[in-house]
């Protein structure tokens, strides 16, 4: 059965965004929204989580859960998924260092 998804992409190459076009709604740049089937949404994570490079992507999709939904996550990213009690929650990692090798202190 079909059912709503969202992917959001950033910093992927063109060939992926033009590729995501034919399956999703790209409505606002680097977001795209459609319907699709299960089996669908897995191959277009296959494509996107395999030629991301130094991007990042979410995909987000209905599932059964407290939520309601669930979301997959590739590439480098400063927010990471973390499973809580069976939900899902998003825990912030440290910034990048400053370019020139300086890390900046953390002030918590």
């Amino acid at each position: 059965m079909p059912s709503m998804i969202t992917l959001s992409v950033t910093a992927v190459p063109d060939h992926l965004r033009g590729a995501l076009t034919r399956w999703l709604l790209e409505v606002t740049p680097e977001l795209y929204v459609g319907t699709v089937s299960a089996k669908v949404r897995d191959e277009l994570w296959t494509a996107v989580s395999a030629c991301i490079e130094d991007g990042i992507a979410v995909l987000t999709y209905p599932a059964a859960n407290e939520q309601g939904f669930d979301l997959r996550t590739a590439g480098h990213r400063r927010r990471n998924p973390v499973d809580f009690d069976g939900m899902t929650l998003v825990a912030f990692g440290a910034p990048p260092p400053e370019e020139g090798g300086k890390e900046t202190a953390n002030p918590f």
